[in-house]
């Protein structure tokens, strides 16, 4: 038998890149399409790759295959050249833009007649498309060989299931809009002071904080999380104090979430002033999770770095700065507490992340109730009929193995209300889904989401007075939350509170740019009833119509239609009848509870999308109040008012 040819390997950084939206941008205007993209090649990126030492493997039309020696090099060639292409874009008019997606993969690729074949650049070509536009996407076994050695930091993005890779990926994303803050006094104590701190904590372990070491691990299941005290650079006393108020808001803000468990900060006071290994921490403590942070004050400004660590590895999973006057500390203060809040735990916050990440990693039989419930929020994200079904499963049996864990009550309200949105038995699901809702707040009056799902439940009842109360109760006991605001968000406009709504939408972007991909469904219809038709279909698009619920396709072909983009709109309107013939304009405005805001809006717009104006006989049969259209029952017409 022959043998079979040896292939020349290597192991090579391999950076995907591709130009976001280039088939519209060539059906628009060709000729200036290709112009475009070859300078922007030949004065931005490709100097780039050459500084970078990169070769440029093949040239795709909109893409781009190149590979580097070095990991560290392709990472920096992306930042650059990223940030570079998003200077230039914004002295431009939108249609003129150019903007790519990249993709990072350190893996061993096959050498073949110039080409690179293998899973090292299917990877990166996979997470090419799971970029942002304009972002970086970089892999974990390019993020491991980075550590230490890159200005911008990286943000742990989950575990993805790519095409044709049977394994997960790790993602993280390039963070381009600053660099990761320097910490030179670090560097400037002596390896004997080192030493010394190390051996004083050492010693303040063994005497009060031994029975840290005695302490069981915690039988929820639920991830635990230290905040360490913020490290003062100053060295003034302002900044101390800064730095301890700080450190107090971020545990206090971090606790209202039922998801993990804080530990008390007098049980971190011990590692204050002391440069303390994380890992040192987690044997300590017993916590899976440290955020540490520090402060510096100077010419009259004040930065603040802050960042999440994985305790048993080590490995930074985030990490963020600001620099900001310091003229009002206090609002940097409760600003950036509210933001490290959110990021960590708000949602999809990392810490849930890696513990879905973890619980994937476990075999079915040793899963426990707080496993099932991660699994199950995860799968209610991904907005399809078949994931929410899963979801179902994976809370029930949550609930099984832990009545008492409110939070599984919570998130089988999301799936039963998503269910009944689906058309699956809608009746059943919405009272299922109103008896878990108010099942969670009589087992944790404390949860703030709890109180944000009852109210969603009353308000969907038509009960908007006890709806905006428990809202209201849902702000008060978490005023920050990224999550309580985006729920809120899609409510408000019930309310009669359109434009607060869209303030809201508002502070969660600032609060948390990387928003799930689900809150769209609240967003999108909040800038709709207040008007903002822009910002409404910019929301969805970062869905796809596969998660698109009937709401989704109205809002987007109303607000296309009110912006005069009357093909799409009517092109939209036809889909939405395809995927669901019963909407008309009468069925729109007889939902249950609408504000005459909402019915407004509905009447304004929806006849310009196309939508046909009456419900048809079987149709106003299954309404319990059906608002009518003169039009539509001629010399019977009733006055738009509250059902």
């Amino acid at each position: 038998m022959m043998g079979t040819p040896t292939l020349d390997r290597k192991l090579l950084a391999i950076l995907a890149a591709d130009m976001v939206g280039y088939s519209k941008a060539m059906e628009a205007d060709e000729a200036g399409t290709i112009k475009r993209l070859k300078a922007i090649r030949a004065e931005l990126i490709n100097p780039a790759i050459s500084e970078r030492h990169g070769t440029i493997i093949k040239l795709m039309g909109d893409g781009t295959l190149v590979a580097f020696d070095s990991v560290v090099d392709a990472v920096a060639c992306a930042a650059e050249f990223q940030n570079a292409v998003a200077a230039r874009n914004a002295d431009l008019p939108e249609p003129e833009r150019i903007v790519f997606r990249v993709g990072i993969n350190l893996g061993d690729v096959a050498l073949v007649d110039g080409d690179v074949y293998g899973d090292g650049v299917n990877v990166a070509a996979r997470l090419e498309h799971l970029a942002e536009p304009g972002g970086v996407v970089v892999s974990g076994t390019a993020y491991d060989h980075l550590q230490g050695k890159l200005d911008w930091p990286l943000d742990f993005a989950g575990e993805q299931q790519v095409k044709n890779i049977s394994r997960p990926v790790r993602m993280y994303r390039l963070r381009l809009d600053g660099k990761r803050a320097r910490r030179p006094l670090l560097k400037m104590i002596p390896r004997w002071a080192k030493t010394a701190a190390a051996s004083i904590v050492a010693l303040a372990l063994a005497g009060g904080g031994v029975w840290w070491f005695l302490q069981p691990e915690p039988l929820s299941g639920k991830p635990l999380l230290a905040v360490l005290p913020f490290n003062n650079y100053g060295g003034d006393e302002a900044s101390g104090r800064l730095a301890d108020g700080l450190t107090e808001d971020i545990i206090t803000d971090l606790a209202r979430f039922p998801e993990f468990e804080v530990v008390a900060r007098n049980s971190t006071e011990v590692y204050k002033g002391k440069p303390v290994d994380a890992r040192q921490v987690a044997s300590a403590l017993h916590v899976g999770f440290v955020v540490e942070g520090s402060i510096q004050r100077q010419s009259g400004r004040v930065r603040i770095t802050a960042q999440l660590i994985d305790a048993k590895t080590g490995h930074h999973l985030w990490s963020e700065n600001w620099d900001r006057p310091a003229e009002d500390v206090f609002a940097v203060q409760t600003e950036i507490a509210e933001q490290v809040a959110n990021r960590l735990g708000g949602g999809v916050g990392l810490i849930q992340e890696a513990g879905r990440a973890a619980a994937k990693r476990k075999r079915p039989e040793n899963l426990n109730a707080y496993d099932y419930y991660l699994l199950g929020s995860e799968k209610i994200e991904k907005l399809t009929k078949a994931d929410d079904e899963e979801a179902i499963a994976f809370l029930n049996r949550a609930v099984e193995l832990d009545p008492g864990l409110a939070r599984a009550w919570v998130e089988l309200y999301h799936a039963h209300d998503l269910m009944g949105v689906f058309g699956v038995n809608p009746e059943s699901n919405r009272k299922v889904a109103a008896d878990v809702a108010e099942r969670a707040v009589r087992l944790d009056p404390s949860d703030a989401e709890a109180h944000a799902v009852f109210g969603m439940s009353l308000a969907n009842k038509g009960d908007m007075g006890r709806g905006k109360s428990e809202f209201d109760t849902a702000l008060r006991l978490a005023p920050g939350s990224s999550e309580i605001l985006t729920f809120y968000s899609g409510y408000a406009a019930r309310f009669g509170e359109p434009e607060r709504g869209a303030q809201m939408v508002d502070k969660v972007m600032r609060l948390d740019p990387n928003y799930p991909m689900w809150a769209s469904n609240f967003f999108a219809p909040a800038y709709f009833m207040a008007g903002r038709y822009e910002d409404a279909v910019t929301m969805l698009e970062r869905m796809t119509p596969n998660n698109y619920q009937k709401w989704t396709w109205v809002v987007r072909s109303s607000s296309l239609a009110a912006l005069g983009r009357t093909d799409e709109a009517h092109a939209s309107a036809m889909e939405t009848l395809k995927q669901h013939p019963e909407v008309t304009v009468e069925s729109m405005i007889s939902e249950p509870g609408l504000s005459i805001i909402e019915r407004n809006r509905f009447l304004e717009t929806m006849p310009l999308a196309g939508f046909p104006a009456c419900a048809k006989p079987e149709a106003l049969a299954n309404l319990a109040k059906p608002v009518r259209l003169p039009e539509c029952e001629a010399g019977k017409a009733k006055p738009l008012e509250q059902p």
